[in-house]
């Protein structure tokens, strides 16, 4: 029997219809030029009209490597307290394509709206730069930002992880790496459909191939520009493809969310149900008819408003605690 998709919501439908053309679910090697000069030329304010002071920093790479830029973002409201949470952000772009600006708006909004420090790191790509390079990368910029927190405003002991598809999977990479080198421990890590399994073999997977913006076959591609020949092979490990993790004990608390009509919706909802196995904290949202980066692609729509809603809730509840 043929795998029936889930529907669209009906204006992201409507969205995806009109992009027809610009916006294909298939992705390949040869599309990474393009990719990488679309995310080149993205506008973004890293001010957030003044919010925010920006400053790139570069910390020390993993050994042999360079350095890894870091873009530094300080609230400019007088009389903020420090020292103040600190928002570590991993940009998407599938493993190939991206630099610390992109993705970066809603970061900003929450430290806008919750009162703190932005740090978004900028990794080496693939397939130039292969498992482990991307990782190594996060993981060395969120050592200098636990080392140089109060020098920037921030508290080391209130930093947040977050990011958003291939930075999600990284980011929920990077919490498992700093808990087997303990290293600096998260307050909390937030997944936005997260990028988490090098075998892209699940029942949503397949429904989704051919629809939508990132389907099994761009998966395919992103994951095998990581990991070449290794790419849904025996002793991938988790710090590349975190859905390969065994243990997910002593993790700090997760925010999940993801689209039902997407690639990635069994693997993050496999994940989070592992977590709560291994008596850990996360709470799911599975939004109904959401598309791969649903909120990015129609903004106004009430789905996207409910996402970013959910997303800061939980932040503020974290910071609270």
């Amino acid at each position: 029997m043929p795998l029936v998709p889930p529907p669209f919501d009906p204006e992201l439908a409507a969205v995806l219809d009109s992009l027809q053309g610009v916006i294909e679910p298939g992705f390949t090697l040869a599309d990474v030029p393009a990719a990488r000069r679309s995310t080149l030329v993205e506008l973004v304010d890293v001010t957030l009209d003044g919010a925010f002071e920006a400053e790139d920093r570069t910390a020390p790479g993993p050994e042999g490597a360079p350095g890894v830029p870091l873009l530094v973002c300080r609230p400019t409201a007088a009389g903020t307290p420090a020292p103040l949470p600190v928002i570590y952000h991993v940009h998407g772009g599938g493993l190939v394509a991206g630099t610390n600006r992109v993705g970066l708006t809603d970061p900003l909004v929450w430290a806008r709206e919750l009162g703190a420090v932005v740090v978004s790191v900028e990794y080496r790509l693939a397939p130039e730069h292969p498992h482990p390079a991307p990782v190594e990368d996060v993981y060395a910029g969120l050592l200098w930002t636990a080392e140089h927190a109060r020098e920037i405003g921030g508290d080391p002991h209130r930093i947040v992880v977050a990011g958003a598809s291939a930075g999600g999977g990284l980011t929920a990479a990077l919490a498992l790496l700093a808990r087997d080198r303990r290293g600096p421990r998260p307050l909390g890590q937030l997944l936005m459909c997260p990028m988490l399994d090098d075998r892209n073999d699940t029942v949503s997977s397949r429904q989704m191939a051919g629809r939508g913006v990132w389907d099994r076959s761009a998966n395919d591609t992103g994951w095998t520009a990581l990991l070449g020949d290794r790419r849904g092979g025996p002793g991938v490990p988790p710090y590349a493809a975190p859905a390969r993790a065994t243990d997910l004990s002593g993790l700090p608390p997760a925010f999940l969310d993801v689209g039902s009509a997407e690639t990635f919706r069994d693997e993050v909802v496999g994940y989070a149900s592992r977590i709560w196995q291994a008596g850990g904290a996360a709470e799911l949202h599975v939004w109904p008819g959401g598309c791969h980066g649903f909120d990015a692609l129609a903004p106004q729509a009430p789905l996207s408003h409910a996402a970013r809603t959910a997303r800061l809730e939980w932040l503020r509840r974290l910071l609270a605690g």
